[in-house]
């Protein structure tokens, strides 16, 4: 079994679920960056994760989604204050 930011993945009986065909073609979101983490991220395979483990691994990447949303906040609040130090 595959351990996962501290979480064991159990398999998932996926036997009674049709296949989703309809899937994003992730070579076109990440076509540059084939060892980048978040391209490894999308392309990892969910079928082994339990139901628990997938509400875990949401609020991981709701907390890096709001990391990064800082992050942008702060640098365009930057920009901003020294646009504003040096305007003419």
């Amino acid at each position: 079994m595959q351990e996962i930011w501290g979480y064991v993945a159990h398999p998932i009986d996926t036997s009674g679920c049709p296949a989703d065909s309809s899937h994003m073609d992730l070579d076109e979101l990440f076509p540059d960056k084939p060892g980048d983490p978040l391209t490894l991220l999308v392309r990892q395979d969910l079928d082994p994760f339990s139901v628990d483990e997938l509400h875990a691994r949401i609020a991981a990447l709701e907390g890096e989604i709001a990391r990064v949303k800082a992050k942008i906040e702060a640098a365009v609040n930057h920009r901003a204050s020294a646009d504003a130090i040096f305007k003419k």
